[in-house]
């Protein structure tokens, strides 16, 4: 697999106890607002020290999951509201339905081989839900034989026009936390994937990852050649936070939660499912093989 190797078992321990984390945040143990447990039960319950648990608590920060401050615990600052997604589309119902990403991602590693494609604009939702899955392997729950990920993402020197600063667009902060922001992410997903084969969690498992001199107004998943995900990135006004402290007003896309609209293929090759999914494919494949690098 072309990734980056976990350095020590701390590296791996941390990472297994967020992943642990973040299962309980996104399935509601943990809902917003919540106080995860003290330090000292977290590291007693998973079996680490407690300096595990605190590098733990560090990557969830990191990616703005929990509030930690000194003396005051740990707290839940974002969650992703659970929604069902039915198995396939109900009798009579319209041509691709809403649903989050969460469901569709666990549906999809119960397979024995599960294969994802990726086209999106930081990676940070999938990193979310990679963890996820990653802790339903360590605990036995799934037991998939092979892992297949492409991913897509614009080139780091393309002017995107968001993120960016609302009264100043020539402001390079923002693109720099965009940056650091996929960057993060995109290394997230190589080690916890990187980890399940070194491992022998899962026996096959390949990544690759590929820029484009395109800034995504949708993103897509595309999983087990069967079902496609779509969801509009819509601009807004925001405040973004800076790791400084400081603030600033923004022009930004929220992707991370979106509601989608999934299809899925079925046995008519006609139907708007299959005709979405086959289209889709498509056209993730021939921007992979004639414009990525």
């Amino acid at each position: 697999m072309d990734g980056q190797q976990i350095g020590d078992g701390g590296g791996k321990e941390s990472l297994r106890v967020a992943g642990a984390l973040l299962a309980r945040i996104s399935d509601g143990t943990y809902p917003l607002g919540a106080l995860l447990p003290p330090q000292r039960e977290l590291a007693k319950e998973f079996g680490v020290s407690r300096d595990t648990v605190q590098r733990a608590l560090r990557e969830l920060a990191n990616g703005g999951w929990i509030m930690s401050r000194q003396g005051s615990g740990s707290r839940v600052s974002r969650v992703v509201e659970p929604q069902r997604a039915p198995t396939r589309a109900p009798s009579g119902a319209k041509p691709g339905w809403a649903v989050t990403l969460g469901p569709i991602i666990r549906q999809a590693f119960e397979q024995p081989e599960v294969t994802l494609d990726v086209y999106t604009l930081t990676s940070e939702s999938l990193d979310m839900h990679i963890r996820v899955q990653e802790e339903r392997i360590r605990t036995g729950e799934i037991a998939p034989r092979r892992i297949s990920m492409r991913m897509l993402l614009p080139s780091e020197d393309l002017a995107v026009p968001y993120p960016r600063t609302k009264d100043d667009p020539d402001d390079p902060r923002l693109r720099d936390r965009l940056q650091s922001l996929t960057r993060r992410h995109t290394a997230s997903v190589r080690r916890v994937l990187r980890a399940l084969e070194l491992e022998d969690l899962v026996p096959s498992v390949e990544l690759e990852i590929r820029h484009v001199e395109l800034t995504p107004t949708f993103k897509l998943y595309l999983l087990n050649g069967t079902d496609a995900l779509q969801a509009l990135y819509e601009p807004v006004e925001r405040l973004i936070e800076l790791e400084d402290g400081s603030e600033i007003l923004a022009v930004d896309v929220l992707g991370f939660g979106a509601t989608l609209t999934h299809y899925v293929k079925d046995d008519d090759p006609d139907s708007t499912g299959s005709v979405f999914v086959a289209s889709s494919q498509a056209w993730f494949n021939s921007v992979w093989s004639l414009l990525a690098t």
